[in-house]
């Protein structure tokens, strides 16, 4: 497993920047990583802030903690 997929499987916050299915940008701050699906390879994220979970596509996290990454 790579490092950046280490970092959503632990319990510490980070912070994503991903791209949405119509080409936005977006910022996620403080979010925790609650499920990953391997056969569709998205993942389910939590915002601390708002409590608000959403489910993204790996393909499309483009920075971790301000880092680029590719999973």
């Amino acid at each position: 497993m790579s490092t950046a997929a280490d970092m959503l499987m632990k319990p510490d916050p980070v912070d994503l920047v991903v791209m949405t299915k119509g080409g936005r940008v977006l910022e996620l701050n403080n979010c925790i990583g609650l499920k990953f699906d391997k056969y569709k390879g998205t993942r389910r994220i939590k915002m601390l802030s708002s409590g608000q979970i959403r489910t993204i596509r790996d393909i499309l996290i483009m920075k971790i903690n301000g880092c680029e990454v590719m999973l």
